[in-house]
């Protein structure tokens, strides 16, 4: 298995680019000597929810009957819908922030570890059971450069401003729309194969 590609893909998934606008906007109201702590602890949550289903995501799979083919083929779907949304962006479906500090949602879930990321890994492990270590290494250096971006987000946000980091979302998404599709073509291809040997 190529580590590379499945670190790339899951860094596009993982969209810091078009988290950071939002993770800053949600954190304004925290005290500012608190931010940087609430984004590590919320980032830190986020990976052990990666792991957690990277490592027993098969059981959850083999409960529920689901087959690869399958979880390919959604996760294609929810990847090209995820992608639609960053080339195409509306209002934010998480609402205004409160005044309370966020814990788990939204930024841990959905906003780092969301159904996208979470169904990759899930569809990565399935087809690689045997190299879960290097599937474990992919994850945790997606996550970790797009923490660093996250952490540097207000100085990010500073440097190239409100359209700088849309133009780099577009892009992003753009480049996930033709992973999503082949995710799907792979599914179905699996499928088609299973039912028509």
């Amino acid at each position: 298995m190529n580590l590379l590609p499945l670190a790339i893909t899951l860094f596009l998934v993982l969209d810091p680019f078009g988290n950071a606008a939002i993770f800053h906007s949600v954190l304004l109201k925290v005290p500012e000597p608190r931010r940087r702590a609430v984004l590590v602890r919320e980032l830190l949550i986020a990976l052990a929810i990666l792991l957690f289903f990277l490592f027993l995501g098969k059981f959850l799979l083999g409960f529920l009957g689901v087959r690869p083919a399958t979880l390919s083929i959604s996760g294609g779907i929810l990847l090209f819908l995820i992608a639609l949304g960053m080339v195409f962006p509306t209002r934010s479906v998480l609402g205004e922030p409160d005044d309370a500090e966020p814990f788990i949602v939204p930024l841990a879930v959905p906003m780092i570890a969301g159904p996208s990321s979470i169904a990759l890994i899930l569809l990565t492990a399935s087809k690689h059971p045997a190299e879960l270590g290097m599937v474990a290494a992919a994850v945790i250096g997606a996550w970790l450069a797009s923490s660093l971006i996250l952490l540097a987000s207000p100085w990010l946000l500073k440097l190239v401003g409100t359209k700088g980091t849309r133009a780099l979302e577009r892009l992003m998404g753009l480049l996930l729309i033709l992973v999503a599709v082949q995710m799907f073509l792979d599914g179905v291809s699996s499928y088609g194969a299973l039912e028509f040997p």
